[in-house]
């Protein structure tokens, strides 16, 4: 039988890593083995990353809340309870985004937070 060497199937798994390194810096889009380290290491930081955007956007949004909460006069804490004893189900990035664009709308819901649920 005559001797298999990859060839062609090595080819196209070097232009595929090569295509997926594109844009990299320096030899990382040039050299098949830098690259292949360097697609492989970002997609682990994609990954990572995806869960800390959430976590970075949360942060956000809970900033803009007490400091709507704070020019109101009531603390963020004391604020997300008495919703939650409201039974008012707004979760936090429609609580940021009408504090900023409808401030009129988020006084009302901090004035009906304020009244006990019974």
């Amino acid at each position: 039988m005559p001797r298999v060497r990859k060839g062609a199937a090595r080819h196209r798994k070097h232009k595929k890593v090569l295509k997926a390194a594109r844009g990299f810096y320096g030899a990382g889009s040039r050299r098949y083995r830098m690259a292949a380290e360097k697609t492989f290491r970002a997609g682990v930081m994609a990954t990572r990353d995806r869960k800390t955007k959430k976590r970075e956007f949360r942060r956000l949004w809970i900033t803009r809340i007490s400091a709507a909460c704070n020019q109101r006069g009531i603390r963020y804490s004391r604020f997300i309870c008495d919703l939650a004893a409201a039974d008012i189900d707004l979760n936090r990035k429609m609580l940021s985004e009408i504090a900023i664009a409808d401030p009129a709308a988020f006084d009302k819901i901090v004035e009906a937070s304020k009244i006990p649920a019974e």
